[in-house]
């Protein structure tokens, strides 16, 4: 049984908590919650620790200087990236919500929640496109000999040259003969990926059928992704522990193995020598600059999804710099194990390093294949090497997925929280993300894939993302503020360093990135074994359009709330900068509590607010 009181909520007795007719419960009750710390560590650690740390880190660490490329990464570390982390960490717990209602925080930004949520939707979309792929070299791993390994096979041309053929093409004197120097470009492991795996088309205009063994691989991974995450973040919390660290222990095995073979030395020297005349190079500091902001999935809203499952009093500031360690750590680390077998790689076909190695599909389908295949034991290492691809690509789709699911649910409401709406809500969206993704494993499918990479989720879109985000909190709501906010959460102010960075060193990063990529931008092209595939105009519109579909949602949201709202410009302004959150962190502001106690919820048992118990809010 409940009252009425003044303000047109509904009192329920038996707990004496305020009940909003419209909205539900004020608050988080119905809303799960972290069981414990570490599973929030765990998924953001899973999240955020992608396969650019283990395959674009090493590469742009060699390109841009070795040790010397460090530093200019360590800057927009601590500049940007780590900043930025903690901000959209920090807003999800404050708010309990995920991307898009969190910024009602600042209604006239509410637009960079839904700008993140296009942009995690079509990151879904592609990125999954990748574990098919490892899913599938995987499976052919267990074939003796190797498939990429020989030639003779179906999908080979005249000009194929064998793995093992490298070393007999070797001199003495460890100089390559004129064939030699073509193993890269018609070697047998390139003609797999792009004759077999993919059956790659002349160009997009041509899209061709469904690769069905791909598309049953797809299949395979997306159902793997909608049991991680179909009985919500409980569920997610506990999986997590796996996929989060078994890829550490693949890494380790293989970094072991790797720093054990003839010409490893030579690779990790190639990977770590520092070149410090690289930092006078612009170049060097956009890679370093785009690279944190891969490697800590900001803009993605996913970061604040998570973030909103921990408890109001949870010290996430801590959290944030254990996750950052770990990421990092991560990303230099998987550099030794990757560089060691492009040593042993180039050393066994008397080949420099620099060409071997490569970043991306090149260096997880190609090049590092084509090493194991000169390995003894080639299924055993191909295997753990897939396995880890898998497993580190795996949790990076499934709470990016989650993410999404979060932001829709707090739109929609409690309704879709219930257990069997949500379900079917999880399963609806992986079967649209299924279907849309068909279109990325057809014979025309890589053309798609590189489309999706090189508009729909780059680098551009994320930093806009981003500047946005620290231009909201920092001078819109108030930097100062959201301290306050945060001190009210986990008991003390942070550093004002990240405070600092907010204001100014942040979005002073991303807007100086953002235009040197507009400068430096060149029309996609896809290179070809002996030719570089130019797009037609219409598949760069295309791609543009994905683009602007997640960045005019800032700009877009924020003329239509001026445009809709009542009042002077003042007054509009005023009323778009104001929070409009039902939820107990605001409660202070709106009903006259000073101190918000910590709401805590009992395993498998109804949440409940029992710090509230005895309190009426009228």
């Amino acid at each position: 049984m409940t009252d009425a009181n003044s303000n047109g909520a509904t009192v329920d007795p038996s707990k004496s908590v305020v009940v909003d007719s419209k909205v539900g419960t004020i608050g988080p009750p119905t809303r799960e919650k972290w069981r414990s710390q570490v599973d929030f560590i765990m998924s953001c650690v899973g999240y955020a620790v992608g396969l650019g740390n283990i395959w674009r880190f090493p590469y742009l660490c060699y390109k841009n200087g070795g040790g010397a490329f460090f530093i200019p990464y360590l800057i927009s570390l601590v500049t940007s990236a780590v900043p930025v982390f903690f901000l959209e960490v920090a807003l999800g717990q404050y708010t309990s919500r995920g991307c898009i209602e969190a910024w009602r925080i600042c209604p006239l930004f509410q637009g960079i929640g839904y700008a993140s949520t296009v942009i995690d939707f079509l990151c879904n979309i592609y990125y999954i496109i990748i574990l098919t792929w490892a899913l599938y070299y995987m499976a052919m791993s267990f074939s003796n000999p190797l498939p990429w390994a020989t030639c003779g096979n179906d999908w080979n041309t005249a000009g194929c040259v064998p793995v093992n053929a490298t070393r007999s093409l070797c001199t003495e004197e460890g100089a390559k003969s004129t064939i030699a120097g073509n193993v890269l470009t018609q070697s047998s492991v390139n003609e797999f990926f792009n004759n077999k795996a993919l059956d790659m088309s002349e160009g997009i205009e041509e899209v061709g059928g469904i690769k069905w063994e791909l598309a049953l691989c797809l299949l395979a991974v997306w159902i793997i992704c909608y049991f991680c995450i179909f009985k919500g973040v409980r569920l997610t919390g506990k999986i997590v522990y796996f996929t989060a660290l078994f890829p550490y222990v693949i890494l380790i095995i293989l970094f072991v193995r790797g720093v054990t073979l003839e010409g490893a030395k030579d690779g990790v020297i190639y990977y770590i020598n520092p070149n410090f005349t690289k930092l006078g190079e612009s170049q060097v500091w956009l890679d370093a600059g785009t690279q944190v902001f891969y490697s800590y999935a900001l803009g993605l809203g996913a970061m604040s999804a998570l973030g909103s499952y921990n408890h109001y009093r949870h010290n996430c500031y801590r959290d944030v710099i254990i996750i950052a360690c770990c990421n990092s750590l991560t990303s230099v680390f998987g550099g030794f194990a990757i560089f060691s077998v492009l040593g042993y790689m180039a050393h066994m076909q008397c080949q420099d390093i620099s060409e071997v190695a490569d970043k991306g599909p090149g260096l997880a389908f190609v090049a590092y294949p084509m090493a194991v295949s000169l390995m003894p034991l080639p299924q055993l290492w191909s295997v753990l090497f897939f396995l880890m691809i898998i497993f580190v690509g795996l949790d990076s789709q499934f709470v990016g997925v989650e993410g999404f699911i979060t932001a829709i649910t707090d739109i929609v409401g409690d309704k879709l929280r219930k257990t069997p709406n949500k379900q079917i809500f999880i399963a609806g969206v992986c079967i649209v993300n299924y279907l849309l993704a068909l279109t990325m494993i057809t014979r025309g499918g890589m053309y798609v894939f590189q489309i999706f990479d090189y508009y729909a989720v780059s680098g551009l879109c994320l930093l806009f993302i981003v500047f946005f985000e620290c231009i909201a909190i920092s001078w819109f709501y108030g930097g100062k503020r959201f301290y306050d906010d945060i001190e009210d959460m986990i008991g003390y102010r942070p550093l004002p360093w990240i405070m600092w960075c907010w204001y100014g060193m942040a979005p002073a990063v991303c807007l100086a990135l953002f235009l040197f990529m507009v400068i430096q931008y060149e029309p996609l092209t896809y290179k070809k074994t002996t030719v570089t595939y130019e797009y037609p105009a219409w598949a760069i519109g295309v791609g543009f359009a994905l683009a602007l579909a997640s960045m005019l949602c800032i700009p877009v949201t924020a003329i239509y709330k001026l445009i809709k709202a009542k009042g002077t410009l003042k007054e509009r302004y005023t009323k778009l900068t104001t929070p409009t959150l039902n939820h107990f962190a605001d409660w202070d502001v709106k009903r006259g509590i000073t101190n918000v106690p910590e709401i805590n919820f009992e395993d498998n048992k109804s949440q409940e607010m029992s710090d509230f118990d005895n309190v009426t809010f009228i």
